[in-house]
């Protein structure tokens, strides 16, 4: 499981809010969040790498390029796919074609992905892209929330987090991505029976239904939190916070920018 909880166009000085958790089995070799190699200042794409497939689960660039993605788990789903998921976001930060060109193009290339939820911004159109059921959307200004489900889909969680993310920005002050970690921490579980059915037991259900989720001895939990705050002026600011296998935070990585500087 994942999540992803963002505001797109809908705060007057904050063009962009994000706070994610990367939900992973600890095993899995990963880079933590740095400037990617590129030979043009302007593209340096900074996000972390899953060093198994070479993409990323989320990340931005210099030129105001944003993507991320998530994993949809339905039970019908079974097949394996030949291509990894993560290379839809690091494709798209890496090229040079506009957001609804890229997303365009995806439409032939469905059914070579295991189901996913993608989301591509370039500062100020953001789209979602569901491949399961072949939905894709140029997203309004609002506030919205996207785990393994479809986006804003009716999850506890998702549903606590976009309420976190609108009270957070109503307050008359400016907003940090230590606030936006500390939301992501949060460890209530949910029951069961209020969750969209997966290919998980109940009892996995109920101990993943958490925003932030623990190890429960199988290696697997919340390896990451990431914040983004993108501002009007065109600083951006992005913070990564890392969790050992106990869920304590171990060490993180903050980046400030000015966009296209």
């Amino acid at each position: 499981m994942c999540l992803i909880i963002f505001a797109h166009q809908a705060a007057p000085n904050y063009p962009l809010v994000m706070a994610a958790n990367r939900d992973e089995f600890f095993s899995r070799p990963t880079q933590h969040a740095t400037l990617w190699k590129s030979s043009c200042h302007h593209k340096a794409i900074l996000a972390g790498k899953d060093l198994v497939s070479g993409g990323t689960w989320l990340g931005i660039t210099r030129n105001g390029r944003f993507s991320a993605v998530t994993n949809i788990k339905y039970p019908s789903e079974s097949e394996q796919k030949p291509r990894s998921r993560g290379e839809l976001t690091i494709n798209f930060l890496q090229s040079d074609i506009s957001v609804d060109e890229y997303t365009s193009s995806l439409a032939g290339q469905f059914d070579q992905f295991a189901g996913f939820n993608l989301l591509l911004g370039d500062g100020h159109n953001m789209f979602y892209i569901n491949n399961f059921e072949r939905v894709v959307t140029k997203l309004e200004p609002g506030f919205y929330g996207l785990s393994n489900g479809r986006l804003n889909s009716d999850w506890p969680k998702v549903n606590r987090g976009r309420e976190g993310l609108q009270q957070l920005l109503k307050k008359e002050r400016p907003i940090s991505t230590d606030q936006l970690i500390a939301m992501m921490k949060d460890r209530e579980l949910s029951p069961a029976t209020n969750l969209t059915d997966t290919r998980k037991t109940a009892e996995l259900e109920t101990q993943t239904s958490s925003a932030f989720i623990m190890n429960t001895g199988h290696g697997y939990g919340t390896l990451c939190s990431t914040a983004i705050i993108k501002e009007a002026n065109g600083n951006t600011h992005f913070n990564e916070q890392n969790y050992d296998l106990a869920g304590i935070a171990v060490d993180s990585h903050y980046y400030r920018f000015l966009e296209n500087s």
